[in-house]
């Protein structure tokens, strides 16, 4: 028992022992319901008070048709908020893809797809399903047409950049490189979502809405893929012999 033990995925060592399987069911019906709960008080013009205040602080007071802070800080809200737009996020699932097939870690390769495609098309039915217009207290930095609940940008983002963050964690062995990867990730997420508020195109609410639902969506898939290693660990161990054979599949 101890020597099948040995030989099983050092990585499972870390995600054996809990129910992920009711985790991650749990953690994909927070993420939907909590969408749900929050559009229909949008969708019933529920006011938020803090968006209000959050968005003019964003403005100068003198003229609120003004940014907030230096010249270059509008720029750099742009270029942030491109890393979460369809097109960058895309080249970055295909581009995780890519390097997970070349590597035959076909088990993160999947979890990967799987968590990021239909985390964003959920989120494209929330839109349409509460339809938020967007704010018009400032002037729009950006041009926008889709409609304003939840942040797609802040969703998306926190969906895929998430996600890949926590499934690839479940292959790194290195503590510290695990750490780097949720810390990077969130920075990133949580500085698209902030983008967006100060380019006036969403409330804060929309944001709050979309990171809530991104990380309980990305958490959500970390679990499903804990609990498919541990079964498939349970099924069958690598033998020494095979490792030496395959070093590309034996953690995944």
């Amino acid at each position: 028992m101890a020597d099948a033990a040995g030989r099983a995925d050092p990585v499972i060592k870390a995600v054996r022992q809990p129910p992920w399987g009711h985790y991650a069911a749990a953690a994909l019906t927070a993420a939907t319901l909590l969408m749900v709960g929050l559009g229909a008080l949008v969708a019933r013009g529920q006011p938020y008070a803090f968006d209000r205040a959050i968005m003019l602080a964003m403005r100068e007071s003198e003229d609120i048709r003004i940014p907030e802070g230096p010249i270059w800080l509008k720029q750099a809200m742009l270029d942030i908020t491109a890393l979460g737009g369809e097109t960058v996020l895309v080249v970055v699932v295909l581009a995780t893809a890519g390097f997970l097939a070349l590597g035959r870690r076909w088990l993160t390769l999947g979890l990967v797809l799987g968590g990021t495609i239909s985390g964003s098309l959920l989120v494209g039915v929330f839109k349409d399903l509460v339809g938020r217009a967007r704010p018009a207290l400032i002037d729009h930095l950006v041009d926008v047409w889709s409609a304003s609940f939840p942040s797609g940008h802040a969703a998306n983002s926190a969906t895929v950049y998430l996600t890949i963050a926590l499934i690839l964690m479940q292959i790194v062995e290195r503590r510290a490189v695990r750490l780097y990867l949720v810390v990077v990730a969130a920075l990133l997420v949580g500085a698209i979502g902030v983008s967006r508020v100060y380019l006036g195109v969403h409330f804060p609410s929309d944001v709050i809405a979309g990171w809530s639902f991104g990380t309980l969506w990305a958490l959500g898939w970390w679990w499903i893929g804990a609990w498919a290693r541990v079964r498939r660990a349970r099924a069958g161990p690598v033998l020494p012999s095979d490792a030496a054979h395959r070093p590309s599949d034996r953690r995944d």
